[in-house]
């Protein structure tokens, strides 16, 4: 059995197979909706939350797990397992407070606990997860762990096309008159995720041909790399411009499985219905 426990946030886009083979604990994210709370993963699904997303009053709110929660999680690990470490990587800072949550909870422990910033999400942020959870199974050191999983963060990458600038103007990230003129043009958006782990705009650009030509653009970048480790894809509710993008992928890269995955809360809140992420690892 493993000395290393591995602990992660329901940011995360793992697969509940994933989840059981490696024993990886998930610590679900908060989202409010109209005044009512949930658990992300827990009392909430993910196609669940997009229906309420898309009928809800205000933009929905997320929160990172208490520092209540993060304690009782790493006692309960540290109750069952006294004489293992624990290593919980989470959602990218930039993005979230849930590292910083953990940070804080670790200091208050008295398990040994690592925590460590992904600077990514969803299924970027798994490479890093299950890459870590599989060198734990192997019996690796925390050392040895965390100087691959650095690597991994290094050269994760995650680019997302969105059709519609609502959410951004209801968050905040743009102007009420910005976004109304964009979707009036029909303006999409192509962004990615940049090295401090915040979303960049990249390109705007009128009509879907401006997705397809950022798309395009993407896999193009992926092609430059000698090699690709893994891919994944993940949607906010357009399952079957998904699957279209995972086989289109996996004629470049036969060998490699591709998630296709519908994105969590923090994501979608932020993208609105209909956006598509394309994630990999390159070397």
């Amino acid at each position: 059995m493993s000395n290393i426990k591995i602990v992660t946030d329901s940011a995360v886009a793992l697969t509940p197979e994933e989840i059981k083979q490696y024993d990886i604990t998930v610590i679900p994210l908060t989202v409010q909706i109209d005044g009512v709370v949930y658990e992300d993963g827990v009392t909430i699904q993910r196609d669940e939350f997009l229906e309420k997303m898309t009928t809800s009053h205000s933009l929905p709110q997320t929160s990172q797990p208490s520092i209540g929660k993060f304690q009782a999680v790493y006692e309960a690990i540290h109750k069952k397992n006294p004489d293992s470490e624990i290593l919980s990587l989470h959602i990218s800072s930039g993005l979230s407070g849930t590292v910083h949550a953990a940070d804080q909870a670790a200091a208050l422990s008295a398990a040994k606990i690592t925590t460590f910033d992904t600077l990514n999400a969803d299924r970027a942020q798994a490479f890093c997860v299950l890459a870590a959870a599989k060198m734990a199974q192997n019996g690796a050191t925390m050392s040895e762990i965390l100087i691959e999983i650095k690597k991994i963060r290094e050269h994760s990458h995650t680019f997302l096309s969105f059709t519609s600038l609502d959410n951004m103007v209801a968050g905040g990230r743009l102007s009420k008159t910005s976004g109304l003129i964009g979707n009036l043009l029909n303006i999409k958006v192509g962004a990615g995720v940049d090295k401090t782990g915040s979303v960049e705009v990249i390109t705007k650009g009128r009509g879907m041909k401006a997705l397809s030509k950022f798309n395009d653009g993407v896999i193009a970048k992926m092609q430059a790399y000698s090699d690709i480790l893994a891919i994944g894809v993940s949607h906010a509710g357009v399952p079957e411009v998904a699957e279209k993008m995972a086989v289109r992928l996996n004629k470049i890269w036969p060998d490699i499985k591709i998630e296709v995955m519908t994105t969590g809360p923090i994501i979608s809140t932020h993208t609105g219905v209909g956006a598509l992420a394309i994630l990999y690892h390159a070397r």
